[in-house]
């Protein structure tokens, strides 16, 4: 048998391969389609380095409501009387300041020409501007160091400049300067596309009438959401034991997607639609050693000309998810960043458990009030309600055939 460790690594490195070929799409800025389309824009990496068109700010602009005064004005050592002009709103470019004038200013607002400095309004007398219209002077205190209170041009950016590096992932306030630069869209990566296939006669759509010897299939809305959680877009289907209607399925679906999942048909028995599908292509079959999960499936098949990367899971519903968090979460993760890492931590046993020497299992529990792992349900690996109930996966490594209570074991949050 392969250790998890061993498939782990080979999952990675088959995941990894197929990833680094994605190629690039372009990504809209502006805020009412980040609003409505939002994990399109959720953690984006960037395919390109993005070189700022414009310098940020693009004019001066006063850093305070107060009053912009020429540099004659502000070198004076002593308090200077000056005739109050017409005011600078933001959006707006007041006229050229003279000396022996100050124009009242407000923040954002572009500093007129022949200003050199901004004396907030709390440092004037009167510290109130005068009414609209009105003839009116201000006393200001002195001497006003050149450029106080003034954004100058491209202190945040420079034009030219590198803005952000390709690699970088898009958080809000990445995607705020990209939008400050002026930009409509930017090169990002493509998203992770998967074709995630269940497989089997027995299985019936959720909300479909069952006939006998028919179970709804779970691992489609189950894995499906897991991989829409990591940023992955996935494309679902479900197959009978039909290995010539699995291959056609994804034949059809094979040049937008980078990965193939599959669950169910991977033992050694009849009817195993998955194994007599892909074997004869090159994909490998096999256990690993960790219960539940054993079964697995991993390789490439050529189709169209391109390998295609190809991961099999059991088709029990615990055991897929929980083969998704020991072998798939953590490379998708990586890969996007999307979603919360498993936090793994040791914590305490509540009460004892029996385990296979000879194999890694992976227990669904709870922590409870005293911070105590407390199992629950059964080993077994259709007992999906459990799983549903746990908030960790509670890791027996291979070697231990029982824990007792207060011995300390490693735990994966799956709640978080």
């Amino acid at each position: 048998m392969r250790t998890v460790e061993q498939h782990q690594s080979t999952v990675r490195a088959l995941v990894e391969e197929a990833l680094a070929r994605r190629p690039v799409e372009s990504l809209p800025v502006d805020p009412a389609r980040i609003a409505a389309e939002p994990e399109r824009h959720r953690r984006r990496v960037l395919a390109a380095d993005v070189v700022a068109p414009l310098d940020l700010p693009p004019f001066a602009n006063s850093q305070m409501d107060g009053y912009a005064v020429t540099a004659a004005d502000a070198a004076r050592d002593a308090d200077v009387d000056l005739l109050v002009v017409d005011p600078v709103p933001a959006g707006r470019v007041g006229p050229p300041l003279r000396p022996g004038t100050a124009a009242p200013i407000m923040t954002g607002a572009a500093v007129p020409e022949g200003a050199v400095a901004v004396v907030p309004i709390e440092q004037a007398d009167p510290a109130t501007f005068p009414a609209a219209g009105s003839t009116a002077r201000v006393v200001l205190r002195g001497p006003v160091a050149e450029g106080a209170f003034v954004r100058a041009v491209g202190s945040d950016v420079a034009a030219g400049s590198v803005l952000l590096a390709a690699g970088t992932v898009l958080t809000p306030a990445r995607l705020g300067v990209l939008a400050a630069s002026g930009l409509a869209s930017v090169p990002v990566v493509r998203r992770p596309r998967l074709l995630l296939v269940s497989t089997g006669e027995e299985l019936a759509a959720p909300g479909e009438p069952l006939a006998p010897g028919t179970i709804h299939d779970a691992n489609g809305a189950g894995l499906a959401a897991a991989l829409v959680d990591v940023g992955v877009d996935v494309v679902v289907e479900r197959v009978p034991d039909d290995a010539d209607a699995l291959l056609a399925v994804v034949a059809r679906h094979a040049d937008g997607v980078d990965l193939v999942l599959t669950t169910g048909g991977v033992s050694a028995g009849a009817y195993e639609v998955v194994r007599d599908a892909f074997e004869a292509a090159g994909v490998v079959f096999g256990h690993v050693a960790m219960q539940p999960g054993g079964p697995q499936g991993w390789g490439t098949l050529t189709v169209h000309d391109r390998a295609l990367p190809v991961v099999c899971f059991p088709g029990n519903p615990v055991s897929a998810l929980v083969s998704f968090e020991a072998f798939l979460r953590p490379v998708l993760h990586d890969a996007t960043g999307v979603g919360a890492p498993r936090r793994r931590r040791t914590a305490v046993m509540g009460e004892a458990a029996d385990s296979p020497v000879g194999k890694h299992q992976l227990r669904r529990g709870r922590i409870d009030v005293d911070g105590r792992v407390v199992l629950v349900g059964g080993p077994s690996s259709h007992l999906l309600a459990a799983h549903a109930a746990a908030t960790v996966l509670v890791h027996v490594p291979v070697g231990v055939d029982r824990l007792d209570e207060g011995d300390e074991v490693v735990v994966w949050s799956l709640d978080e």
